[in-house]
C-alpha cells in the first residue's frame, strides 16, 4: 500500500455504469487515504449516476464525484515550461537575450493572456542575415524606447514612447553638402560629434539623430531638435557598432509567426500529439487551457518525463469495466469483492479482495483497522452501499460481516436502515422518464467468457408493479441494445427484493439455451423466472459461466 505523501492527484475510481457501492466506495476510500496518508486522493466516477445513487448522495448531502472519461496521459501530465508570454513590442535583442537566459529557442508572444504569435532564434538569425532594407525599422513601427535600450543609449530630446513611422536608417559619413542628396524627411541618421553634420540632419527633416561615442550634444543643437520635432539619442557605441545593432531594436511582432500556429491544450492526450510534433521543424509548442489562455510550452523531450495518471480501482478488477485508458495509467491499488479477472499492472500493487457482499464492507473494515473514526456522513454512505449490494441483507452474497457492519453503521448514521432501504430502492426503480436503453445500462456490467461478450444488467425493486412496467418497456428494445453493444448475449435481471426472485429478460442466439442449461430449466418463454436468484455476482454470472464452459 502506498504510504508516502504524494501531492500529485491520485484518482480513486469505480467502474463504468457506476452503482451505489462503486460511488460510495470511491468517496469513502479517498477520504480514508487522505486522513491516514495525506496526499491528494480524489474520488471520481467513470460514468453517470443512477437514480438510486443520486438519492443516496442527496440524502447525506455529499457532492457528486468528478467525472473522468479517460485517464490516458495528457499534456497536463507533462513537465510544462512555464515561461511567461512576451509582448510583441519586445525588441529582437531582448527576445534573443530572454531565450538565451531561459535556454530555449522559442518565445511565445501574448496579448493579455491570449497567444499572439511565435518567434524562434532561427527567425531572428534569418532577419539579421537576410534583411538589408534600410526602411525596415519604420515599416515595423519600431519604438524609440526599443532603439534606446538596444543601443544602451539615452534620449535627451523627444518622447521615448513614440514610434518611428517613416524613413530609413542613414549613416552620415559624407560632408553636409553631400548629405542633402542622401537624407530625406523622417530618416534616422547615425552620426558623430560634428556640429555641422548634426545641424544639417535636423534641418533636412530627420526624425531622429543618433550621436555616437557618448559625444556631448550642444544646447543649440538640442534647441534646434526641439524646434524641428527631431528625437536626439546619445550612445556610447561607435558608428560601426550602432549600425550593426540598430536593426535588433525592431519589435518581434514584425517577424513572428501569427497565423496557423500549432498549439496544444492541457487536456490533449500525448499519444494524439506525438505525430504532429514529429512532423514540425521547431522544437517548442505553446500550451493553452480550455479557454485558449496561454499556459507555457512543451518540447519533444518533455514526453520522457510525462507522468502517468495514478489510480486506485474500487469495486472492480476487470479491464472492460475500468475507465477508458486505465491500461495507460499507473494502478496503485485495487479494492474489490468480485471474481478475479485482474487488470494488468506494470508493477506490484496493493490488492485487497474479500468474498463479502459489498466493497464498502471492506472499506468499513479498513477504517476500523486504521483506527479512523467514522463520521455520520461516511457511515451513511457505507451503509447505503452495503444495503444496495446485499439487497438489505437478503442477497446470498451477504455475510455476517456485512450485516454486522451495516448495523454498526446504521447506529453511527442514526438511520433506520429498513425505512432508508425502502426509500433508496424506490428511488432506484422509479424510471418513468428513462428510455429502454438508459434503463438497461443503469446498472450494467460487461463480462468476457471464452471469447464471448456478455452483458448483465439489474434493477432491484420492492414493487411488483414497478418491475412489470420496466419489463414491458425494455423487452421490445433489448435485442437492439445487444447488437449496438456488440454483445453475444445480454441478460437483464428484474429483481423483486420482497419475493427474493428475479425475472430474466434476455437476447442473443444462445441466451435461452444458456439459461436453461445453467439453471436446469426447459423454458421456451421470452422471460425466465428464477426463484431465489437475486445476485448477479454470486448466482447468475457463475451459473452462466459454468454453462458456457461446459
Amino acid at each position: 500500500m502506498n504510504t508516502e505523501t504524494n501531492q500529485r492527484p491520485i484518482f480513486v475510481c469505480g467502474h463504468k455504469n457506476p452503482d451505489t457501492d462503486s460511488i460510495c466506495a470511491a468517496i469513502t476510500y479517498a477520504n480514508l487515504k487522505n486522513q491516514v496518508f495525506g496526499g491528494n486522493y480524489i474520488a471520481c466516477r467513470a460514468g453517470h449516476l443512477n437514480e438510486e445513487t443520486q438519492f443516496v448522495l442527496q440524502h447525506f448531502g455529499v457532492d457528486v464525484p468528478a467525472y473522468i472519461k479517460d485517464v490516458r496521459t495528457q499534456v497536463r501530465d507533462m513537465e510544462i515550461r512555464r515561461l511567461d508570454g512576451t509582448s510583441g513590442k519586445m525588441s529582437l535583442k531582448n527576445a534573443w537575450k530572454k531565450m538565451r537566459d531561459a535556454d530555449v529557442v522559442t518565445l511565445c508572444a501574448t496579448d493579455g493572456d491570449k497567444l499572439a504569435g511565435l518567434i524562434t532564434t532561427n527567425d531572428i538569425v534569418e532577419t539579421y542575415m537576410d534583411v538589408i532594407d534600410p526602411h525596415i525599422l519604420s515599416q515595423a513601427g519600431t519604438s524609440y524606447k526599443n532603439i534606446v535600450e538596444t543601443l544602451d543609449g539615452e534620449l535627451i530630446v523627444g518622447d521615448i514612447e513614440k514610434n518611428l513611422e517613416r524613413g530609413k536608417v542613414v549613416i552620415a559619413a559624407a560632408s553636409p553638402e553631400m548629405m542633402e542628396n542622401v537624407i530625406e524627411e523622417g530618416d534616422v541618421v547615425i552620426l558623430g560629434n560634428r556640429y555641422e553634420t548634426q545641424l544639417c540632419a535636423i534641418e533636412l527633416g530627420a526624425s531622429c539623430i543618433i550621436v555616437c561615442e557618448g559625444a556631448e550634444v550642444a544646447r543649440t543643437i538640442q534647441g534646434q531638435a526641439k524646434e524641428h520635432n527631431t528625437q536626439v539619442i546619445t550612445t556610447p557605441h561607435d558608428t560601426f557598432v550602432v549600425a550593426r545593432l540598430i536593426n535588433q531594436s525592431m519589435p518581434i511582432e514584425h517577424i513572428m509567426k501569427k497565423d496557423n500556429l500549432v498549439t496544444f491544450h492541457m487536456d490533449d492526450f500525448i499519444e494524439d500529439i506525438q505525430e504532429v510534433m514529429a512532423s514540425m521543424r521547431h522544437r517548442y509548442f505553446p500550451v493553452l487551457d480550455k479557454n485558449d489562455h496561454y499556459i507555457g510550452m512543451i518540447s519533444r523531450r518533455n514526453f520522457l518525463g510525462a507522468h502517468k495518471k495514478q489510480m486506485i480501482l474500487v469495486d472492480h478488477n476487470e479491464k472492460n469495466q475500468a475507465v477508458n485508458g486505465a491500461d495507460a495509467a499507473e494502478i496503485l491499488e485495487i479494492v474489490d469483492h468480485h471474481r478475479l479477472r485482474t487488470i494488468e499492472t506494470a508493477g506490484p500493487v496493493f490488492f485487497r479482495n474479500q468474498p463479502l457482499g459489498s466493497t464498502c464492507t471492506i472499506i468499513y473494515l479498513m477504517y476500523r483497522e486504521f483506527g479512523v473514526e467514522i463520521d455520520k456522513t461516511t457511515a451513511g454512505l457505507l451503509l447505503a452501499a452495503i444495503l444496495s449490494d446485499t439487497l438489505m441483507f437478503r442477497s446470498p452474497t451477504c455475510t455476517k460481516v456485512d450485516k454486522d457492519a451495516g448495523e454498526d453503521l446504521a447506529r453511527i448514521a442514526e438511520v433506520n436502515y429498513e425505512e432508508f432501504a425502502k426509500e433508496m430502492f424506490h428511488a432506484g426503480s422509479n424510471l418513468g422518464g428513462k428510455s429502454a436503453d438508459e434503463i438497461l445500462h443503469q446498472d450494467f456490467k460487461k463480462f468476457t467468457v471464452d471469447d464471448m461478450n456478455i452483458g448483465i444488467g439489474q434493477i432491484n425493486s420492492m414493487s411488483s408493479e414497478e418491475l412489470i412496467e420496466i419489463k414491458e418497456k425494455i423487452m421490445p428494445e433489448i435485442k437492439a441494445v445487444a447488437e449496438k453493444d456488440s454483445l453475444d448475449m445480454i441478460f437483464f435481471m428484474l429483481t423483486n427484493i420482497i419475493e427474493e426472485s428475479s425475472e430474466i429478460v434476455f437476447a442473443g442466439n444462445k441466451a435461452l439455451h444458456t439459461l436453461n442449461s445453467a439453471f436446469g430449466l426447459n423454458s421456451e418463454d421470452e422471460v425466465v423466472v428464477l426463484p431465489g436468484v437475486v445476485s448477479r455476482k454470486k448466482q447468475l454470472l457463475p451459473a452462466i459461466v459454468e454453462a458456457l464452459q461446459q
